[in-house]
């Protein structure tokens, strides 16, 4: 879904301001979804509370209807799916895990974040790579403060997904975000110290690491859309939109209340 300018934004205080709301508003479907994510219920039902929660409650727009032809308001990516599921009669079963992630319009600004779901009981293994991929986001965030680069982002969640015996997707990831969707710069989920581009206060952008269980290839179904990992092990993958400060950095789809299982990215 990417989709590239030449230049970096960068936002001011009051623009800063739309873009928190409108990824407030996209962290909230999330946790308005959380206890709908079951055994029994299919992808498209989930899709069809999200809409309506977002068009109806929120008074805000789906952002992926309709772009480069996504048909649907979130993305359903279940077990060896990577990203960019599409919704549909699948049925979640006991055990399995879910990605969704979703994107609202408020006022001309985008919001972007996705956050992984246990169905039931889920084995061990699962959980670990659903745990170590949080892990890996967090750890990337935590590099986000002027001075530092994309390079020490993206090596940070590299070495935590490696050293527990995963792999990174290198095909996809992370991107600027505000009044345009998917915009400059591009955010990789691996990298060298001190590459890449320079952060600066007032850069917006998501971090969003696809982290696989087996090996990083991936490839795309017939639909266009859907991407799984080749050699069909799962995945895992979260999303915040974070923006650069003075200081550090903001996650500005932060969570509307704690969740115990996964504490803060700065804790």
């Amino acid at each position: 879904m990417m989709k590239h300018r030449s230049k970096i934004p960068f936002h001011s205080a009051a623009n800063i301001e739309k873009s928190r709301i409108a990824a407030q508003l996209a962290a909230d479907v999330l946790h308005m979804i959380t206890p709908h994510v079951k055994a029994g219920v299919s992808t498209e039902q989930l899709d069809q509370i999200c809409h309506d929660y977002i068009v109806n409650v929120q008074k805000a727009i789906p952002a992926n209807i309709g772009y480069h032809g996504f048909p649907k308001t979130i993305c359903a990516s279940v077990n060896q799916v990577i990203c960019h599921g599409i919704p549909s009669g699948l049925v979640l079963n006991e055990g399995d895990i879910l990605n969704i992630d979703v994107a609202v319009i408020k006022d001309g600004w985008y919001g972007d974040t996705s956050r992984m779901y246990l169905v039931g009981t889920v084995s061990a293994e699962a959980q670990q790579l659903v745990r170590t991929t949080y892990d890996s986001l967090c750890a990337g965030i935590r590099q986000v403060r002027p001075g530092n680069t994309l390079g020490d982002v993206g090596y940070a969640i590299q070495q935590v997904a490696e050293k527990a015996g995963y792999s990174v997707v290198r095909d996809y990831c992370g991107h600027g975000i505000g009044k345009i969707y998917h915009d400059e710069p591009e955010v990789r989920h691996y990298g060298r110290r001190g590459e890449g581009i320079v952060l600066q206060p007032g850069m917006i952008f998501t971090i969003e690491p696809m982290i696989n269980a087996g090996k990083a290839a991936t490839r795309q179904l017939a639909d266009g859309w859907t991407v799984e990992t080749r050699d069909g092990s799962w995945s895992a993958q979260w999303e915040h939109m974070v923006v650069v400060t003075e200081t550090g950095c903001e996650v500005l789809t932060a969570w509307p209340e704690a969740d115990p299982a996964y504490p803060d990215v700065f804790a």
